[in-house]
């Protein structure tokens, strides 16, 4: 899930803490059967109970995730906004996907010379007649006017130019980050070296979907379930229809 550090004062250093956030940005409802499981997952409800409790005090927010729901995430990032508070976001992994939208939320955002940042249009899985077929299209480019709004505030570039890059799928290494203006400075060094980097586009598109569908193969392999397990399985093998 994630994990709040407060970190004392020093003498050149006020007091700050420190958040990280791993795994999958998934919506509150579904955030019990992962954590059932023992996915790491970052949900925004008790994200914001817990951001509650350091009000006031500066935040430094590392980041290390696929991505996953983007209303999620969206909530992530309106509760980082809203915080009294400055927020630093240092990416030292990846921010792919909706994970690159919480990261916006930064007042200044520091990557790892090994960290990646991937931006791209929503997508879902969906079936139906053809009018269902329309309307989620109609839908999933709302979602995308949402997303560049975030995009939008932080890099100060252009809504054609952002939605370009989403078509794109845009990949960015540091360097390219932060000369795109999706960052602002690279950890460690400024002369550090790009650091070639491959992922699995199927590995990022559907991280979420790939976990629920070994949840349920495990499941299954084991005698039949009751009560709130048989709901589980039930509400994971729906996900994956949808």
């Amino acid at each position: 899930m994630w994990k709040f550090v407060n970190k004392a004062a020093t003498e050149t250093e006020p007091e700050s803490t420190e958040l990280r956030i791993n795994g999958e940005i998934v919506d509150d409802d579904d955030a019990w059967i992962y954590e059932w499981f023992g996915i790491s997952t970052t949900s925004p409800n008790a994200f914001r109970d817990e951001l509650k409790k350091y009000e006031g005090k500066n935040i430094t927010v590392w980041i290390d995730s696929y991505g996953g729901n983007v209303f999620a995430a969206a909530g992530i990032y309106n509760a980082l906004m809203e915080h009294k508070g400055s927020v630093t976001v240092k990416i030292d992994g990846k921010a792919m996907s909706a994970a690159s939208v919480i990261a916006m939320a930064g007042e200044k955002i520091y990557m790892s010379p090994a960290g990646m940042m991937m931006i791209h249009n929503p997508l879902t899985e969906v079936y139906g007649y053809a009018s269902d077929l329309r309307k989620v299209a109609d839908i999933l480019d709302e979602v995308k006017e949402s997303i560049m709004n975030a995009y939008e505030i932080k890099t100060n570039r252009s809504r054609e130019d952002i939605s370009a890059m989403m078509d794109e799928e845009k990949y960015m290494s540091s360097k390219t980050a932060i000369e795109e203006g999706f960052a602002d400075e690279m950890l460690y060094s400024d002369n550090a070296k790009d650091v070639e980097m491959a992922f699995s586009r199927h590995a990022i598109m559907n991280s979420t979907t790939e976990a629920i569908k070994r949840m349920v193969a495990i499941q299954k392999s084991k005698e039949p379930p009751k009560g709130e397990r048989q709901l589980a399985i039930a509400r994971m093998e729906l996900e994956l229809t949808i």
